[in-house]
């Protein structure tokens, strides 16, 4: 795609002066808060350290399923349109297929398959024969699968780069390689954002910075509990398209590209402590071997196909493994958000919620209470180690 926005300064050294309302993260989750703010009418500024999407928002396997979310129904109704609404593609393609492999699977992804009968999205179970005619590359020795009419999956690279142009459409500012020191405070209000560019101004703020939003809510005083660790993904040389493209299952996340290659993740993770981030490249690690058995696991029939590459990103994790999108307390003017690893496909419908939060004080589409950072009250100091996420030596 060409960049038709090559005149736009996104990380130049022009004085800011500040912003309505200032996003702390150019990940998925802020870029599309940003987004929502600016097609609302809002002046919005968007301040990322590095360049959008190039942590976990731009390393994942684009996936847009999540059925185990409030934010469920919203991501189901707006991915399907994010093309047309952003103006730029994000490769979105419907339809997801699970593939059971195992009893435990099969007990986890029943489950999806009842919940989107319950919001009225069909999904029908499919026995192996079934399975292989719409995903050639697996196998006859599965317990079969489903198949969803809804869901699927969306090019991570893509999206975050339309979200930052479709910002800059809607008037708003994206600003690259611009850390956060800091805050200014006065009369329990964020006034200001202190940078490696000057103190930014700002009437509201949102903290959506992935693995740095603890610490940057831990000097607000209501720190978000996140632990940052590794993701990783490989890429194999291009197959023959499948039906559909988006398959799951073998604890593995990802899809098939548009040019037929197999783009997967899935854990184990390894642990980080926030401090040791900077001093390590987002790199591989041995455990792309294991990535990389489960999925000639889960398309036997691709076994051959090399790996041809392989990426990490960091991503944050909540003590319960879920979001948190809520007001911090002690500022009343600050939202802080953290999807806890699930980001990129929840992002067209977190970022709605954020920007309803920040504009008219409450989320009319769905409840955000299990959101709520009031939950960890109490929390052991130790709870990291009580998870066993210690970081690595």
């Amino acid at each position: 795609m060409a960049d038709t926005h090559s005149d736009r300064p996104t990380g130049g050294e022009e004085p800011v002066s500040g912003a309505d309302v200032v996003v702390v993260g150019g990940g998925a989750t802020g870029l599309s808060t940003a987004w929502w703010l600016a097609r609302s009418g809002v002046d919005v500024l968007v301040l990322e350290a590095g360049v959008v999407g190039f942590g976990a928002s731009g390393r994942n396997g684009g996936g847009c399923t999540h059925g185990i979310s409030p934010l469920f129904a919203e991501e189901q109704r707006l991915w399907p349109m994010m093309d047309d609404l952003l103006g730029y593609p994000t490769e979105f393609s419907p339809h997801r297929v699970r593939i059971v492999l195992n009893d435990e699977q099969n007990t986890r992804f029943q489950r999806m398959h009842e919940i989107a009968k319950r919001y009225g999205f069909k999904s029908e179970a499919l026995d192996p024969v079934q399975l292989c005619e719409i995903v050639p590359l697996a196998g006859e020795e599965t317990l079969g699968g489903y198949y969803h009419s809804f869901g699927g999956h969306a090019n991570p690279h893509r999206t975050v780069q339309a979200y930052a142009w479709a910002i800059q459409d809607h008037g708003g500012r994206v600003l690259q390689h611009t850390t956060v020191d800091g805050f200014t405070v006065a009369g329990g209000r964020v006034t200001a954002v202190e940078t490696t560019r000057g103190s930014i101004g700002c009437q509201k703020l949102v903290l959506a910075a992935g693995p740095y939003t603890g610490a940057l809510t831990g000097m607000l005083g209501d720190e978000v509990p996140v632990q940052p660790a590794r993701a990783e993904m490989i890429v194999t040389e291009p197959l023959p398209l499948m039906q559909v493209g988006g398959v799951d299952g073998n604890g593995l996340y990802g899809r098939q590209t548009l040019r037929g290659n197999l783009a997967y993740g899935g854990g184990p993770h390894e642990w980080f402590d926030l401090d040791d981030m900077a001093g390590r490249r987002p790199a591989s690690s041995p455990v792309t071997r294991s990535i990389a058995k489960r999925v000639a696991e889960l398309f036997p029939k691709a076994a051959h196909a090399r790996v041809i590459r392989s990426w990490a990103g960091f991503i944050e994790n909540t003590p319960d493994g879920r979001p948190v999108i809520d007001r911090l307390r002690g500022v009343d003017n600050v939202v802080a958000a953290t999807m806890s690893s699930v980001g990129f496909g929840l992002s067209p419908a977190s970022g709605h919620a954020i920007q309803q939060l920040v504009t008219d004080g409450e989320c009319a589409f769905t409840d955000l209470s299990t959101f709520s950072l009031a939950r960890f009250d109490g929390l052991a100091s130790d709870w990291r180690g009580q998870l066993g996420w210690g970081a690595v030596a």
